[in-house]
Protein backbone atom coordinates (compact mmCIF):
# COMPACT_ATOMS: atom_id res chain seq x y z
CA UNK A 1 0.00 0.00 0.00
CA UNK A 2 2.86 2.44 0.69
CA UNK A 3 3.96 1.90 -2.81
CA UNK A 4 0.80 2.54 -3.98
CA UNK A 5 -0.39 5.99 -2.40
CA UNK A 6 3.81 7.54 -1.41
CA UNK A 7 4.14 10.88 -0.38
CA UNK A 8 3.72 13.85 -3.02
CA UNK A 9 4.53 17.44 -3.21
CA UNK A 10 3.59 19.34 -6.02
CA UNK A 11 4.88 23.03 -6.56
CA UNK A 12 2.70 26.27 -7.98
CA UNK A 13 4.17 29.52 -9.64
CA UNK A 14 1.61 31.90 -9.55
CA UNK A 15 2.18 35.38 -10.81
CA UNK A 16 6.13 34.91 -9.55
CA UNK A 17 5.57 33.18 -6.86
CA UNK A 18 6.19 29.51 -6.23
CA UNK A 19 3.72 27.38 -3.46
CA UNK A 20 4.74 24.13 -2.50
CA UNK A 21 1.32 21.80 -1.88
CA UNK A 22 2.32 18.10 -0.13
CA UNK A 23 -0.15 15.56 0.04
CA UNK A 24 0.54 12.93 2.71
CA UNK A 25 0.62 8.97 1.76
CA UNK A 26 -2.52 9.38 4.21
CA UNK A 27 -4.25 11.57 2.81
CA UNK A 28 -4.38 9.71 -0.07
CA UNK A 29 -5.28 6.73 1.25
CA UNK A 30 -8.44 7.99 3.00
CA UNK A 31 -9.29 9.51 -0.28
CA UNK A 32 -8.98 6.52 -2.46
CA UNK A 33 -11.27 4.41 0.69
CA UNK A 34 -13.54 7.10 0.13
CA UNK A 35 -14.16 6.95 -3.68
CA UNK A 36 -13.83 2.64 -3.44
CA UNK A 37 -16.55 3.08 -0.84
CA UNK A 38 -19.16 5.37 -3.36
CA UNK A 39 -18.51 3.09 -6.03
CA UNK A 40 -19.46 -0.34 -3.81
CA UNK A 41 -22.04 1.64 -2.60
CA UNK A 42 -23.51 2.80 -6.09
CA UNK A 43 -22.94 -0.43 -7.57
CA UNK A 44 -24.64 -2.44 -5.31
CA UNK A 45 -27.77 -0.08 -5.07
CA UNK A 46 -27.75 -0.81 -8.51
CA UNK A 47 -27.67 -4.39 -8.02
CA UNK A 48 -30.85 -4.20 -5.62
CA UNK A 49 -32.87 -2.19 -7.80
CA UNK A 50 -32.46 -4.65 -10.44
CA UNK A 51 -33.33 -7.44 -8.44
CA UNK A 52 -36.16 -5.84 -6.63
CA UNK A 53 -37.25 -5.03 -10.85
CA UNK A 54 -36.95 -8.47 -11.99
CA UNK A 55 -38.65 -9.75 -8.82
CA UNK A 56 -41.55 -7.32 -9.83
CA UNK A 57 -41.80 -8.08 -13.43
CA UNK A 58 -41.73 -11.85 -12.15
CA UNK A 59 -44.93 -11.31 -9.54
CA UNK A 60 -47.07 -9.19 -12.25
CA UNK A 61 -46.52 -12.22 -14.89
CA UNK A 62 -47.15 -14.57 -12.16
CA UNK A 63 -50.34 -12.18 -11.97
CA UNK A 64 -51.81 -12.12 -15.15
CA UNK A 65 -51.09 -15.56 -15.66
CA UNK A 66 -53.74 -15.86 -12.59
CA UNK A 67 -56.03 -13.55 -14.30
CA UNK A 68 -55.79 -15.66 -17.45
CA UNK A 69 -56.67 -18.72 -15.93
CA UNK A 70 -59.34 -17.30 -14.04
CA UNK A 71 -60.54 -15.76 -16.99
CA UNK A 72 -60.58 -19.06 -19.03
CA UNK A 73 -61.89 -20.80 -15.80
CA UNK A 74 -65.04 -18.47 -15.52
CA UNK A 75 -65.34 -18.84 -19.46
CA UNK A 76 -65.44 -22.75 -19.35
CA UNK A 77 -67.86 -22.63 -16.27
CA UNK A 78 -70.15 -20.05 -18.47
CA UNK A 79 -69.67 -22.03 -21.74
CA UNK A 80 -70.25 -25.39 -19.83
CA UNK A 81 -73.47 -23.57 -17.98
CA UNK A 82 -74.41 -22.30 -21.87
CA UNK A 83 -74.24 -25.46 -23.53
CA UNK A 84 -75.23 -28.02 -20.47
CA UNK A 85 -78.91 -28.08 -22.81
CA UNK A 86 -77.12 -29.82 -25.54
CA UNK A 87 -74.70 -31.99 -23.15
CA UNK A 88 -77.49 -33.67 -21.58
CA UNK A 89 -79.64 -33.79 -24.78
CA UNK A 90 -76.80 -36.26 -26.44
CA UNK A 91 -76.49 -37.90 -22.70
CA UNK A 92 -79.85 -38.44 -23.26
CA UNK A 93 -79.41 -39.92 -26.45
CA UNK A 94 -76.33 -42.05 -25.59
CA UNK A 95 -79.02 -43.47 -22.96
CA UNK A 96 -81.90 -44.30 -24.93
CA UNK A 97 -79.46 -46.12 -27.44
CA UNK A 98 -78.20 -48.09 -24.89
CA UNK A 99 -81.88 -49.20 -23.44
CA UNK A 100 -82.95 -50.36 -27.26
CA UNK A 101 -79.76 -52.03 -28.16
CA UNK A 102 -80.72 -53.98 -25.28
CA UNK A 103 -83.22 -56.43 -25.32
CA UNK A 104 -86.53 -54.80 -23.38
CA UNK A 105 -87.13 -56.13 -19.91
CA UNK A 106 -89.41 -58.54 -19.39
CA UNK A 107 -92.52 -56.66 -16.68
CA UNK A 108 -92.04 -59.62 -14.12
CA UNK A 109 -88.13 -58.80 -13.98
CA UNK A 110 -88.51 -56.55 -11.44
CA UNK A 111 -90.90 -58.74 -9.34
CA UNK A 112 -87.92 -60.67 -8.19
CA UNK A 113 -85.88 -59.01 -5.22
CA UNK A 114 -82.28 -59.94 -6.01
CA UNK A 115 -80.87 -56.18 -5.96
CA UNK A 116 -81.58 -52.86 -4.02
CA UNK A 117 -83.92 -51.00 -5.19
CA UNK A 118 -82.18 -47.02 -5.77
CA UNK A 119 -85.25 -45.45 -6.92
CA UNK A 120 -86.27 -43.37 -3.46
CA UNK A 121 -82.42 -42.69 -3.09
CA UNK A 122 -82.08 -41.29 -7.15
CA UNK A 123 -84.98 -39.03 -6.80
CA UNK A 124 -83.78 -37.69 -3.47
CA UNK A 125 -80.52 -37.10 -5.64
CA UNK A 126 -82.15 -34.96 -7.78
CA UNK A 127 -84.12 -33.09 -5.49
CA UNK A 128 -81.06 -31.81 -3.69
CA UNK A 129 -79.29 -31.35 -7.58
CA UNK A 130 -81.80 -29.44 -8.22
CA UNK A 131 -81.96 -27.23 -5.47
CA UNK A 132 -78.02 -26.72 -5.49
CA UNK A 133 -77.36 -26.30 -9.33
CA UNK A 134 -80.08 -26.13 -11.03
CA UNK A 135 -78.60 -26.68 -14.48
CA UNK A 136 -76.74 -30.32 -13.14
CA UNK A 137 -80.75 -31.71 -12.91
CA UNK A 138 -81.23 -32.82 -16.68
CA UNK A 139 -77.70 -34.95 -15.51
CA UNK A 140 -78.89 -36.11 -12.09
CA UNK A 141 -82.31 -37.26 -13.65
CA UNK A 142 -80.02 -39.58 -16.35
CA UNK A 143 -78.19 -40.99 -13.74
CA UNK A 144 -81.30 -41.82 -12.12
CA UNK A 145 -82.56 -43.68 -15.12
CA UNK A 146 -79.32 -45.07 -15.81
CA UNK A 147 -79.28 -47.23 -12.35
CA UNK A 148 -82.67 -47.59 -12.69
CA UNK A 149 -81.29 -49.80 -16.00
CA UNK A 150 -78.45 -51.51 -14.51
CA UNK A 151 -80.83 -52.84 -11.98
CA UNK A 152 -83.37 -54.09 -13.46
CA UNK A 153 -81.02 -55.95 -16.16
CA UNK A 154 -79.53 -57.00 -13.00
CA UNK A 155 -82.87 -58.75 -12.02
CA UNK A 156 -83.79 -59.95 -16.04
CA UNK A 157 -79.95 -61.55 -15.30
CA UNK A 158 -80.91 -63.28 -12.54
CA UNK A 159 -84.36 -64.56 -13.19
CA UNK A 160 -82.46 -65.88 -16.77
CA UNK A 161 -80.05 -67.31 -14.40
CA UNK A 162 -82.83 -69.14 -12.52
CA UNK A 163 -84.78 -70.66 -15.51
CA UNK A 164 -81.27 -72.36 -16.20
CA UNK A 165 -80.69 -73.57 -12.74
CA UNK A 166 -83.88 -75.39 -13.07
CA UNK A 167 -83.54 -76.62 -16.37
CA UNK A 168 -80.13 -78.61 -15.40
CA UNK A 169 -81.66 -79.59 -12.16
CA UNK A 170 -84.47 -81.44 -14.31
CA UNK A 171 -81.55 -82.72 -16.26
CA UNK A 172 -79.97 -84.59 -12.92
CA UNK A 173 -76.81 -81.67 -13.32
CA UNK A 174 -75.89 -79.70 -10.26
CA UNK A 175 -75.45 -76.17 -11.47
CA UNK A 176 -73.61 -75.13 -8.65
CA UNK A 177 -71.03 -77.33 -8.79
CA UNK A 178 -71.15 -76.57 -12.82
CA UNK A 179 -70.83 -72.73 -12.01
CA UNK A 180 -67.68 -74.12 -9.68
CA UNK A 181 -66.16 -75.65 -12.08
CA UNK A 182 -66.32 -72.90 -14.38
CA UNK A 183 -64.51 -70.74 -11.83
CA UNK A 184 -61.91 -72.74 -11.55
CA UNK A 185 -61.07 -73.17 -15.46
CA UNK A 186 -57.38 -71.68 -16.30
CA UNK A 187 -57.73 -67.97 -17.03
CA UNK A 188 -55.09 -65.09 -17.01
CA UNK A 189 -53.73 -62.38 -19.08
CA UNK A 190 -52.57 -58.55 -17.98
CA UNK A 191 -54.29 -56.14 -15.13
CA UNK A 192 -56.34 -53.45 -16.98
CA UNK A 193 -58.57 -51.69 -14.55
CA UNK A 194 -61.85 -50.62 -15.83
CA UNK A 195 -61.84 -47.02 -14.22
CA UNK A 196 -58.27 -46.55 -13.75
CA UNK A 197 -56.07 -47.97 -10.65
CA UNK A 198 -57.02 -46.14 -7.62
CA UNK A 199 -61.05 -45.59 -8.82
CA UNK A 200 -64.18 -47.98 -7.28
CA UNK A 201 -66.75 -48.84 -9.82
CA UNK A 202 -70.32 -48.60 -8.39
CA UNK A 203 -71.17 -51.85 -6.36
CA UNK A 204 -74.40 -52.07 -8.38
CA UNK A 205 -72.55 -52.45 -11.60
CA UNK A 206 -70.42 -54.94 -9.98
CA UNK A 207 -73.36 -56.88 -9.35
CA UNK A 208 -74.32 -56.61 -12.62
CA UNK A 209 -71.59 -57.81 -14.39
CA UNK A 210 -71.54 -60.95 -11.97
CA UNK A 211 -75.27 -61.25 -13.04
CA UNK A 212 -74.66 -61.43 -16.67
CA UNK A 213 -71.43 -63.65 -16.21
CA UNK A 214 -73.64 -66.33 -14.04
CA UNK A 215 -75.93 -66.30 -16.40
CA UNK A 216 -73.60 -66.38 -19.78
CA UNK A 217 -71.88 -69.63 -17.68
CA UNK A 218 -75.54 -71.12 -16.84
CA UNK A 219 -76.45 -70.84 -20.59
CA UNK A 220 -73.86 -71.61 -22.28
CA UNK A 221 -73.85 -74.92 -20.38
CA UNK A 222 -77.28 -75.64 -21.27
CA UNK A 223 -76.35 -75.15 -24.91
CA UNK A 224 -73.65 -78.02 -24.20
CA UNK A 225 -76.52 -80.23 -22.67
CA UNK A 226 -76.57 -83.57 -24.82
CA UNK A 227 -79.86 -82.81 -26.89
CA UNK A 228 -79.42 -84.32 -30.55
CA UNK A 229 -79.57 -87.74 -31.25
CA UNK A 230 -76.28 -89.12 -32.14
CA UNK A 231 -77.55 -91.36 -35.11
CA UNK A 232 -80.87 -92.03 -36.63
CA UNK A 233 -81.01 -94.94 -35.45
CA UNK A 234 -84.64 -95.11 -33.93
CA UNK A 235 -83.89 -98.29 -31.42
CA UNK A 236 -81.46 -98.82 -28.60
CA UNK A 237 -80.31 -102.05 -27.98
CA UNK A 238 -78.29 -101.96 -24.74
CA UNK A 239 -79.19 -99.58 -22.60
CA UNK A 240 -76.85 -97.59 -19.34
CA UNK A 241 -76.26 -99.57 -16.40
CA UNK A 242 -75.83 -103.28 -15.78
CA UNK A 243 -76.01 -106.17 -18.34
CA UNK A 244 -74.44 -109.42 -19.60
CA UNK A 245 -71.59 -108.90 -21.39
CA UNK A 246 -71.91 -109.95 -24.99
CA UNK A 247 -67.86 -111.56 -24.94
CA UNK A 248 -68.24 -113.33 -21.47
CA UNK A 249 -71.45 -113.67 -20.91
CA UNK A 250 -70.50 -112.36 -17.02
CA UNK A 251 -72.76 -109.36 -15.52
CA UNK A 252 -70.61 -106.01 -16.55
CA UNK A 253 -71.34 -102.07 -16.07
CA UNK A 254 -72.27 -100.89 -19.22
CA UNK A 255 -71.55 -97.31 -19.26
CA UNK A 256 -73.39 -95.83 -22.52
CA UNK A 257 -76.11 -96.36 -24.90
CA UNK A 258 -75.76 -98.76 -27.63
CA UNK A 259 -77.04 -97.50 -31.45
CA UNK A 260 -76.96 -100.17 -33.82
CA UNK A 261 -76.62 -99.14 -37.56
CA UNK A 262 -75.65 -99.89 -40.82
CA UNK A 263 -71.27 -99.10 -41.64
CA UNK A 264 -70.90 -95.56 -42.81
CA UNK A 265 -74.18 -94.27 -41.45
CA UNK A 266 -73.63 -90.40 -40.12
CA UNK A 267 -72.68 -90.08 -36.34
CA UNK A 268 -74.30 -86.42 -34.99
CA UNK A 269 -72.51 -84.14 -32.23
CA UNK A 270 -75.22 -83.93 -30.00
CA UNK A 271 -74.52 -80.34 -29.04
CA UNK A 272 -72.27 -77.64 -29.28
CA UNK A 273 -68.45 -78.33 -27.98
CA UNK A 274 -65.21 -78.08 -28.86
CA UNK A 275 -63.51 -81.63 -30.13
CA UNK A 276 -60.72 -82.57 -27.66
CA UNK A 277 -59.92 -86.17 -28.94
CA UNK A 278 -60.41 -88.30 -32.07
CA UNK A 279 -58.37 -91.72 -32.24
CA UNK A 280 -58.03 -94.95 -31.15
CA UNK A 281 -58.86 -95.47 -27.07
CA UNK A 282 -58.69 -99.51 -26.27
CA UNK A 283 -61.84 -101.38 -26.60
CA UNK A 284 -63.54 -98.17 -27.72
CA UNK A 285 -61.92 -98.55 -31.26
CA UNK A 286 -62.22 -95.53 -33.21
CA UNK A 287 -63.60 -92.40 -30.62
CA UNK A 288 -64.10 -89.06 -30.68
CA UNK A 289 -64.55 -87.05 -27.40
CA UNK A 290 -66.45 -83.70 -27.55
CA UNK A 291 -66.10 -81.04 -24.41
CA UNK A 292 -69.26 -79.05 -23.92
CA UNK A 293 -67.76 -77.50 -21.16
CA UNK A 294 -68.10 -76.96 -16.93
CA UNK A 295 -67.06 -80.71 -16.82
CA UNK A 296 -69.37 -81.86 -19.75
CA UNK A 297 -68.02 -84.78 -21.95
CA UNK A 298 -69.63 -86.96 -24.92
CA UNK A 299 -68.05 -89.68 -25.98
CA UNK A 300 -68.73 -91.54 -29.55
CA UNK A 301 -66.92 -95.14 -29.95
CA UNK A 302 -66.72 -97.94 -32.17
CA UNK A 303 -66.35 -95.11 -35.72
CA UNK A 304 -65.14 -96.51 -39.07
CA UNK A 305 -63.88 -92.86 -40.16
CA UNK A 306 -63.48 -89.51 -38.61
CA UNK A 307 -64.88 -86.37 -40.28
CA UNK A 308 -63.75 -84.29 -36.92
CA UNK A 309 -60.30 -83.13 -35.81
CA UNK A 310 -59.47 -81.90 -32.59
CA UNK A 311 -59.99 -77.80 -31.90
CA UNK A 312 -62.60 -78.25 -33.97
CA UNK A 313 -65.96 -75.98 -32.60
CA UNK A 314 -69.12 -77.97 -33.41
CA UNK A 315 -72.80 -77.57 -33.41
CA UNK A 316 -75.56 -79.98 -32.05
CA UNK A 317 -75.97 -81.88 -35.30
CA UNK A 318 -72.91 -81.71 -36.78
CA UNK A 319 -71.61 -84.73 -38.24
CA UNK A 320 -68.39 -85.78 -37.02
CA UNK A 321 -67.70 -89.44 -38.05
CA UNK A 322 -69.19 -92.51 -39.28
CA UNK A 323 -70.70 -95.96 -37.82
CA UNK A 324 -68.44 -98.72 -37.27
CA UNK A 325 -67.39 -101.90 -35.34
CA UNK A 326 -63.97 -101.14 -34.71
CA UNK A 327 -62.79 -102.19 -30.73
CA UNK A 328 -64.58 -104.06 -28.75
CA UNK A 329 -67.78 -104.93 -30.67
CA UNK A 330 -69.88 -107.22 -31.84
CA UNK A 331 -71.45 -105.65 -34.88
CA UNK A 332 -71.60 -102.36 -36.55
CA UNK A 333 -72.94 -99.69 -33.97
CA UNK A 334 -72.39 -96.33 -31.87
CA UNK A 335 -71.94 -96.82 -28.26
CA UNK A 336 -72.23 -93.51 -26.83
CA UNK A 337 -71.06 -92.30 -23.14
CA UNK A 338 -71.73 -88.63 -21.30
CA UNK A 339 -69.63 -87.60 -18.87
CA UNK A 340 -69.60 -85.30 -16.00
CA UNK A 341 -66.17 -84.15 -14.38
CA UNK A 342 -64.87 -87.46 -15.68
CA UNK A 343 -67.86 -89.72 -14.32
CA UNK A 344 -70.52 -91.32 -16.79
CA UNK A 345 -73.94 -90.91 -16.22
CA UNK A 346 -76.89 -91.99 -18.13
CA UNK A 347 -76.87 -90.52 -21.77
CA UNK A 348 -80.89 -91.32 -21.23
CA UNK A 349 -81.83 -88.40 -19.64
CA UNK A 350 -80.67 -86.27 -21.64
CA UNK A 351 -81.79 -87.48 -24.98
CA UNK A 352 -84.75 -87.92 -23.67
CA UNK A 353 -85.61 -84.55 -21.41
CA UNK A 354 -83.64 -82.08 -22.79
CA UNK A 355 -85.03 -81.42 -25.63
CA UNK A 356 -88.77 -80.43 -24.14
CA UNK A 357 -86.73 -78.80 -20.57
CA UNK A 358 -85.08 -76.58 -22.81
CA UNK A 359 -88.19 -76.01 -25.07
CA UNK A 360 -89.91 -75.08 -22.06
CA UNK A 361 -86.86 -72.47 -21.26
CA UNK A 362 -86.77 -70.69 -24.40
CA UNK A 363 -90.80 -70.15 -25.00
CA UNK A 364 -90.58 -68.94 -21.16
CA UNK A 365 -88.57 -66.34 -22.61
CA UNK A 366 -90.04 -65.81 -25.93
CA UNK A 367 -93.60 -65.20 -24.24
CA UNK A 368 -91.97 -62.39 -22.11
CA UNK A 369 -90.30 -61.13 -24.95
CA UNK A 370 -93.52 -61.00 -27.00
CA UNK A 371 -95.91 -59.73 -23.82
CA UNK A 372 -92.84 -56.86 -23.34
CA UNK A 373 -92.75 -55.61 -27.01
CA UNK A 374 -97.08 -55.96 -26.89
CA UNK A 375 -96.75 -53.55 -23.92
CA UNK A 376 -93.99 -51.47 -25.44
CA UNK A 377 -96.40 -50.75 -28.51
CA UNK A 378 -99.34 -50.31 -26.57
CA UNK A 379 -98.05 -47.94 -24.46
CA UNK A 380 -96.77 -46.09 -27.44
CA UNK A 381 -100.23 -46.04 -28.88
CA UNK A 382 -101.50 -44.11 -25.97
Amino acid sequence: MENWFPEREFFMRSQGQVRFIKISSKLQKRTAALALTASVAFVGSMGVMSVLQYRSSVERVALLEREADVATSEERLNAYRANIGEVTQDLEKRQDFIEGMIEMLPPDAVKHDTVTDSANETDELVEKVSAAVPEAASLARIESRQLAFVEGLTRYADQRSRRAMWALRELGLDPERMLASADTSARGGPLEALFGKDDEIDPRFERLGASLSRMATLEATLQGVPQFAPTKAAAVNSSYGYRRDPFTGRAAMHRGLDFPARVGAPIFATARGTVTFVGRKGGYGNVVEISHGQGLLTRYAHMSRFEARVGQRVEAGTVIGAIGSTGRSTGPHLHFEVRVNGTAVNPRTFLELAPDVLKKVRRNSGAQRTRTASDTQGNAGV
